[in-house]
């Protein structure tokens, strides 16, 4: 495995676990959070370069912060932004292993 840039962690952040998720790993897709200010090439980048494998293609999402009351006040969750990543066939990541 090549040597690893720390800015590559700082661009992918954690993968995502949920039913959704696991449902798209059967169609060679993965799941992750990203830094908010992070560009497909770099998620494309920082992604091949952590897990060795090659990328087809990354799809962004943003998704809004919700509204949640603490101790009756109300509060805003952070906007968080994911990416969808495509993998080449015969490419994969256990994302249940670790980094």
């Amino acid at each position: 495995m090549s040597t690893n840039d720390p800015r590559h962690y700082d661009v992918v952040i954690a993968p995502v676990i949920t039913e959704k998720a696991t449902m798209a790993s059967e169609h060679n897709k993965v799941v992750f959070k990203v830094a908010r200010t992070a560009t497909k090439p770099q998620i494309k980048e920082a992604v091949e370069k952590l897990f060795d494998v090659k990328v087809k293609a990354v799809n962004t999402l943003v998704r809004k912060g919700k509204v949640r009351f603490f101790k009756g006040r109300p509060g805003e969750l952070q906007d968080s932004k994911r990416a969808v990543v495509t993998l080449e066939e015969g490419h994969r990541i256990d994302v249940t292993t670790g980094l």
